[in-house]
């Protein structure tokens, strides 16, 4: 099994100006990301829209990524839903086309409690892939507190956990408690930050890399910033998490992947527009993202 460590990009999914799935502006990008370091790659998460894709566009989409890819780097395919059934079949999917892993966040909007959510992620690791718990209270909900993360991380399959909490007590404890006792072991459980601007106290406690939405823009600078941490060197980690730091918040400015793929627009990557229900961003959170880049 692959290790998943180090620098990871969320994937953009670029549309033409129709609004159709722009797949060679897709394959550009992934050579684009592995020619500039990049250790892996996250296509179909919330960054690549997900939830308004239909199912051909997923399909072909990760038929796409792993052919330009061609094994070059791992490939962590999302496949989340609140339906446990939906999510299977999106996980079996993943593996058939040559997937190396599964991201499968936590339920949305239903809200399971911790006998559902331990079940839910039970079927997710008998599906034949490793799994990576997505911890994102923020877009579900539903936070997985450290006692039911440990007993979901307990089961055989489920390899690690995209950690997007934004609480570092919280990080704190699943490191301590469940990724360092299986640090050195033949069955290691991976901490990733699910936020660009936790990576430094993440990997800076044990952390073992980040999957990044602003490495769509500049994947050289937060392959650096991992790397630097993951060796130790955090006086230079630090230089740098602070020269990222202004665009690691105002890529947010607005949700998530509106601001990043309007910097990408403006940086002739492809891109283009955002589905609905997301808009373009307002004039003024604009001019904050000019500010920034410019900055």
């Amino acid at each position: 099994m692959k290790e998943f460590k180090g620098a990871y990009t969320a994937l953009i999914t670029p549309m033409k100006e129709n609004g159709d799935v722009d797949y060679d502006g897709y394959r550009r990008l992934i050579s684009l990301q592995i020619e500039k370091g990049i250790d892996g790659l996250v296509p179909l998460g919330t960054t690549g829209e997900t939830p308004t894709l239909d199912d051909c566009e997923e399909e072909k989409l990760i038929k796409t990524a792993v052919e330009e890819n061609a094994g070059r780097v791992p490939l962590i395919i999302g496949a989340g839903s609140n339906s446990t059934k939906h999510m299977e079949g999106y996980v079996k999917r993943a593996r058939d086309l040559g997937a190396d892993a599964a991201l499968v966040v936590t339920p949305y909007y239903n809200k399971p409690n911790d006998s559902g959510l331990l079940k839910h992620f039970e079927i997710a690791a008998a599906a034949g892939l490793p799994i990576i718990v997505y911890n994102i209270a923020g877009r579900t909900g539903r936070n997985i507190p450290t006692p039911l993360m440990e007993k979901i991380a307990a089961i055989s399959g489920i390899v690690g956990v995209k950690e997007a909490s934004g609480d570092i007590i919280q990080m704190m404890e699943v490191i301590d408690r469940i990724a360092l006792p299986r640090k050195n072991s033949s069955n290691p459980f991976y901490v990733l930050s699910g936020d660009d601007a936790f990576t430094l106290p993440l990997l800076a406690l044990g952390g073992d890399g980040l999957v990044s939405v602003i490495s769509n823009l500049v994947p050289e600078k937060i392959k650096s910033l991992v790397s630097a941490c993951l060796s130790g060197n955090f006086e230079e980690g630090r230089r740098l998490h602070f020269d990222l730091f202004s665009l690691m918040r105002n890529a947010f400015v607005e949700t998530n992947p509106a601001p990043i793929k309007t910097a990408m627009n403006w940086a002739g990557l492809p891109a283009g527009p955002v589905r609905l229900p997301l808009g373009p961003l307002s004039e003024s959170s604009e001019q904050i993202l000019r500010k920034t880049l410019e900055g």
